[in-house]
C-alpha cells in the first residue's frame, strides 16, 4: 500500500487560486501513474490531473487554468489551480497506481475539499 497525504485545500472566491499537495510514502519513480481526482456531491470521482508514463494529462473542463507538477526528491506532486470556478468546488483526492507483479493496485489519499463560492 501507497500511503498518501493530502493538503492544501480551502474556500476561495471565483477566479482565486489553490495549490494541492500529495505526498507518497515511497518513491514516486516506483509509482505507474501519480494525479488527481474530484467528486462532487452525488456525482461521480473525475480525473482531474494525472502524471503517467512522464506524460501530463488534463480533463477538458481543467485545461489551461489547472498544472500538475511534480518533485521527485520529496515525493509529492502539486496541483496548481487558477482561475477557480464554482463548478470546481469538489472534493479533490491523490491517486497512486503501482504495479505489483502483474496486478495494478489503487492508492488513495483522504480527500481535501475545495470550495469555489461568491
Amino acid at each position: 500500500q501507497v500511503q498518501l497525504v493530502e493538503s492544501g485545500g480551502g474556500s476561495v472566491q471565483p477566479g482565486g487560486s489553490l495549490r494541492l499537495s500529495c505526498s507518497a510514502s515511497e518513491s514516486i519513480f516506483s509509482l505507474a501513474a501519480m494525479g488527481w481526482y474530484r467528486q462532487a456531491p452525488g456525482k461521480d470521482r473525475d480525473l482531474v490531473a494525472v502524471i503517467v508514463g512522464g506524460q501530463l494529462k488534463y480533463a477538458d473542463s481543467v485545461k489551461g487554468r489547472f498544472a500538475i507538477s511534480r518533485d521527485n526528491a520529496a515525493n509529492t506532486i502539486y496541483l496548481q489551480m487558477n482561475d477557480l470556478k464554482p463548478e470546481d468546488t469538489a472534493a479533490y483526492y491523490c491517486n497512486a497506481r503501482k504495479y505489483i507483479g502483474r496486478t495494478l493496485n489503487e492508492n488513495w489519499g483522504q480527500g481535501t475539499q475545495v470550495t469555489v463560492s461568491p
